[in-house]
């Protein structure tokens, strides 16, 4: 029986994030640079340390969203996981803030409009992962870059939303069962009599009073 046991974990299944689908659908893309129109994040005239710190607050909206987003499937942990990055990445997400909050605040003609302009970001940036359609692919997806975000060394979050943000933002198209992409199913519907007391007559329906059966 000793020689049983490592046998055993040949038979253990994929982590609980991955049982949504037999097979889940891919994801994964290359690195982004942040001037990609599709990341829906322009920031003009920005320099590279303003265009990574929008990469860094990207990442932490998508993580943010997760959290709340995802609490159906405790097992993916994402709300532990975005906790975990405020810890221990505190000092990259604080600068990415002020460097954010210092681009709008340049690039506005006061800084009372810059902090406005900033709001919005923020705003449409939470907004933007939000998602029902793709709520599964997504909570996955921000499962697995959660914990790349927590496996990070401090001072590379910026790294981990360059390589992963392109895979976040593909995971908001809506893909299911990839096992069996042509399967299809049929439902049935099933009406059940009026069951009004008006509408029987010792125990039998009055069709002349409550019309047929649906």
């Amino acid at each position: 029986m000793a020689g049983a046991l490592p046998a055993a974990g040949l038979f253990v299944g994929a982590p609980a994030s991955a049982q949504f689908f037999l097979k889940s659908y891919d994801f994964r893309g290359g690195p982004v640079t942040g001037l990609e129109p599709e990341l829906g994040m322009p920031l003009p005239g920005a320099t590279p340390a303003e265009i990574r710190a929008g990469l860094v607050w990207n990442l932490r909206s998508a993580l943010n969203v997760a959290a709340l987003q995802c609490n159906f499937a405790p097992m993916l942990l994402t709300a532990d996981h975005y906790n975990a990055v405020l810890k221990d990445h505190n000092a990259e997400l604080k600068n990415a803030y002020d460097t954010l909050n210092g681009y709008f605040v340049r690039t506005a003609k006061t800084k009372a409009a810059g902090q406005t302009a900033f709001d919005r970001f923020g705003t449409r940036t939470y907004s933007a992962f939000s998602t029902v359609n793709a709520q599964l692919g997504f909570c996955q997806t921000a499962a697995k870059v959660g914990s790349a975000a927590n496996f990070a060394p401090r001072g590379q979050l910026g790294e981990v939303a360059v390589n992963y943000m392109r895979e976040l933002r593909n995971s908001l198209v809506p893909f299911g069962e990839q096992q069996f992409p042509g399967a299809f199913y049929s439902r049935t519907y099933l009406f059940l009599p009026d069951f009004q007391p008006t509408c029987w007559r010792k125990g039998k329906y009055n069709i002349s009073y409550c019309g047929k059966k649906k």
